[in-house]
């Protein structure tokens, strides 16, 4: 392998854009996906997911291309394609296979095949090598290598970015390992561990994001417990907080491509090795059933009327829709039949309409006289608010719902009734 090896990056979305970025300040690397809409928008400076700057794109190397012959040449290949689970929360790897087949059509001897995308232990190898070898025709392990690098991506967090992060890797052998160590060193003042073996990499991942799923599940089951106590968890949390050791940890919803859906991946491996994993399982039953929790106790305090639901993506200052939760308090409460209008001012309307089959509001010039004001996600836009915002968009006696503790310190209009998680 050269000392300066041409990249491609298969899959330009939260992760792997950020990545291929960062790379092209060091070496030939071009940009791979599927979608030839992603590809034109990228050219033209503009990165939909908010996670690159337009300067940063226009001032890139990148080469992007939605044709994968654009990748002939290429002597690592970096997958970076999304890992989802089915309706039965069972992994599906249809997208993790073709890019690794896609790889391997234009792999050379002595090429490496990174995966990047969250997978349970063996998929790399079970998976991702016997696509890669069927599709080159050579032989895993001997032509070809494979590598793992779990992502660590959190949409919006400017702080721990690629750039920052310590990298894990490993390799399929040591020197690959050490290969793969030099490249992703080159690009983070993080530093690089290096993990045992691909599998021990691949497990670093799933069980990084079920911790703080099972830590937060934990935390939505004492919310519920409090609420029949009468006790604000956030309260509880401030005190508990002055603890040395006390995680910080809050309720509420817990959605995205990572923390709802790397568990699964998880568990699915545990029992495939007779294991039946009971806290993982337990954790994500918690988590999946926050949003008709909220709904219910809404409800129950708004019976029927209007209310307006503000955010839709699945945290905060972000675009992302993946996987949100919200959509569970939505289907909640128009199951009890109230009329629920939901904005958002960074989420794409279209891809709300086209995904969640949910109409946006194009903005709150209009809203007036609303039973109920949920903030479901604590959009800076919305932390921004004061009693005079809610004077112009709730009606008298309202209920003031703050599933994230976002307008604690806020006095209410007389009259208008307050409930948090």
């Amino acid at each position: 392998m050269s000392d300066s090896p041409r990249i491609a990056v298969i899959g330009l979305g939260y992760v792997g854009l950020p990545l291929a970025v960062a790379l092209a300040r060091h070496f030939p690397v071009v940009g791979h996906d599927k979608s030839a809409a992603r590809v034109a928008e990228l050219a033209e400076g503009f990165d939909r997911t908010g996670e690159v700057e337009s300067a940063a794109l226009r001032a890139s190397s990148l080469e992007y291309s939605a044709d994968p012959a654009a990748m002939a040449g290429a002597e690592v290949f970096i997958i970076t394609v999304p890992t989802p689970v089915d309706a039965d929360n069972r992994p599906d790897l249809s997208a993790l296979r073709a890019a690794a087949r896609t790889a391997g059509a234009y792999l050379s001897k002595d090429g490496i095949v990174v995966v990047e995308s969250t997978v349970y232990p063996g998929v790399t190898e079970e998976v991702c090598g016997r696509e890669a070898a069927a599709a080159s025709g050579l032989e895993c392990g001997t032509d070809f290598f494979l590598g793992y690098s779990p992502e660590r991506i959190n949409p919006g967090d400017r702080e721990h970015t690629v750039e920052r992060i310590t990298k894990v890797v490993s390799g399929q052998t040591p020197e690959v390992a050490e290969r793969l160590a030099a490249i992703y060193g080159t690009i983070t003042s993080g530093g690089v561990f290096l993990a045992r073996d691909i599998a021990t990499a691949e497990a670093t991942k799933v069980i990084e994001n079920a911790q703080r799923d099972i830590n937060i599940a934990f935390i939505n089951e004492i919310t519920r417990i409090f609420h029949r106590l009468g006790i604000s968890a956030h309260d509880v949390i401030d005190a508990a907080n002055t603890k040395w050791n006390f995680l910080d940890f809050r309720p509420g919803l817990v959605g995205g491509h990572c923390i709802g859906v790397d568990p699964f991946y998880l568990a699915h491996r545990a029992k495939e090795v007779g294991h039946e994993p009971e806290i993982i399982l337990a954790g994500r039953r918690i988590n999946d059933g926050m949003g008709f929790f909220v709904a219910d106790e809404i409800a129950e305090r708004v019976p029927s009327g209007r209310v307006l639901m503000l955010g839709l993506t699945f945290k905060e200052n972000v675009p992302d829709l993946r996987n949100t939760r919200v959509v569970d308090i939505i289907a909640g409460l128009r199951r009890h039949g109230l009329a629920v209008d939901v904005h958002d001012p960074l989420a794409d309307p279209g891809e709300a309409k086209r995904f969640l089959d949910i109409d946006l509001m194009p903005n709150l010039a209009r809203a007036r006289d609303y039973d109920a004001v949920i903030g479901a996600v604590p959009h800076d836009e919305y932390r921004g608010f004061t009693a005079a915002t809610f004077s112009r968009i709730a009606a008298d006696g309202a209920l003031i719902a703050d599933v994230k503790g976002m307008w604690r310190a806020i006095a209410l209009p007389e009259g208008m009734r307050r409930w948090q998680l």
